[in-house]
């Protein structure tokens, strides 16, 4: 690596700490947040109240990590929020109004099986970072953060359909409604998964972004036994053109059953974007001048509806890793720890075979279909990451593929970035 960056982890006393991750971590011009529980600092228990009062800690904890960095939640890009119980979310959103009372992020919302704590919500954020992470150069004036709204895709109060900072669209997640009525799609959840892409398309084609600059998927469904007619919806959408069918290139993905979805909805599918020409004021690129990089390793499993590690300027996107054996191409055998530790196995080899390391991860995403199995999961964890330097996220799910136990995804640092198009 060039060591023209560097990975910035930081904590505040004014947040909830752990050892095994940091509460954010900058890279480049992003900072990648821990996901937070309703936690008081100072006690290091859950509030007291329902959940308006747990919502409102969790807030709090983000603004103090924010400000303890130098930064405003006017910087907050993208914000995804997990409840207990999707009741709660008009809850949640009286006071989330009382925190972004103009600007608004792109934004998220589901329901999970479980929390961390027994909470009945977790709230995370990603956050520009416009001085950069380069030592002793930090980058020469804001970078501007760019938000952008179509009517071609269904609108939301509180949130907006793209920002962009840098070299990254960060969309929010879309429902498979029809924007011209305002309501979901009529049909079963391959009608429904085709609309969520469809609304993904016409927000990127209003900003001029072709669908194959899509790095990474995040498909949240219902039920994860409607995957394989999802699959046959998204086989339709990706590869999108010539140049990526002949290099049979599709994103990076995650796929997480959920508890539930706004609107009853039986899929939700999010997006993360590259944005080849950045934000000003640096010097706008060509709209291709950087080249999107995927690369599998037979050292990890593949998958034919996901590339393992795709990445774009400064970040790889790691699809979720399964407990699978690389070479049976079956769960391992075992229970949640030897699966946890063949989950970070494959991130570990998909890593390495970038030429990077566990020390350039950012960002850890772990899915568990018991979340009491967490204790198990962080004493395996801790081996890979005995710094506790990245941001991570926890969630309880009640199914996942292949029966696992245990789902991993991850965000890397890439110092070196991708090069522009010889």
């Amino acid at each position: 690596m060039s060591g023209h960056n560097a990975v910035v982890a930081r904590n505040t006393e004014k947040a909830p700490k752990s050892p095994l991750h940091s509460q954010t971590v900058a890279f480049s011009h992003y900072n990648h947040f821990s996901a937070q529980l309703p936690v008081d600092p100072a006690s290091g228990k859950l509030v007291a109240g329902g959940v308006k009062a747990q919502a409102e800690q969790c807030f709090k904890n983000i603004r103090a990590i924010v400000e303890s960095i130098g930064h405003g939640l006017n910087d907050v890009i993208r914000l995804t929020v997990f409840v207990r119980d999707i009741m709660d979310v008009d809850a949640v959103d009286e006071v989330y109004k009382t925190f972004f009372t103009g600007y608004l992020p792109a934004r998220t919302v589901l329901a999970v099986a479980a929390l961390p704590m027994d909470a009945l919500v977790q709230i995370e954020v990603l956050l520009s970072n416009g001085e950069g992470t380069i030592p002793g150069a930090p980058q020469a004036g804001d970078l501007v953060k760019m938000t952008n709204n179509t009517a071609h895709a269904p609108c939301d109060p509180l949130s907006t359909q793209t920002v962009a900072f840098s070299h990254y669209n960060n969309l929010a997640a879309q429902l498979p409604i029809d924007p011209l009525s305002g309501q979901l799609v009529v049909g079963g959840v391959q009608e429904q998964a085709a609309q969520c892409l469809k609304n993904i398309k016409a927000i990127l084609a209003s900003i001029d972004v072709p669908f194959d600059d899509i790095v990474k998927v995040n498909i949240f469904l219902k039920d994860l036994a409607d995957s394989e007619a999802v699959n046959a919806v998204y086989a339709r959408f990706f590869p999108d053109s010539a140049i990526a069918r002949s290099a049979a290139y599709v994103p990076a993905r995650t796929v997480v059953q959920v508890a539930a979805l706004p609107l009853h909805a039986l899929v939700q599918i999010e997006a993360v974007v590259s944005h080849g020409d950045g934000t000003p004021p640096q010097a706008v690129e060509d709209r291709h001048g950087l080249i999107v990089e995927a690369n599998n390793t037979a050292r990890a499993p593949k998958c034919r509806w996901s590339t393992q590690t795709v990445a774009f300027s400064h970040y790889n996107n790691i699809s979720a890793q399964l407990p699978v054996d690389p070479v049976t191409g079956q769960v391992v055998a075992g229970g949640i720890s030897a699966q946890a530790e063949q989950c970070l196995k494959n991130i570990r080899e998909i890593v390495e075979s970038i030429g990077h390391v566990m020390a350039d991860v950012v960002k850890v995403n772990i899915f568990l279909r018991n979340i009491a199995d967490i204790d198990a999961v962080d004493a395996v964890y801790a081996g890979f990451f005995p710094g506790g330097i990245p941001a991570r996220r926890v969630l309880g799910t009640a199914a996942l593929p292949m029966g696992a136990l245990i789902q991993i995804d991850a965000v890397v640092s890439n110092a070196e970035g991708t090069p522009p198009l010889a």
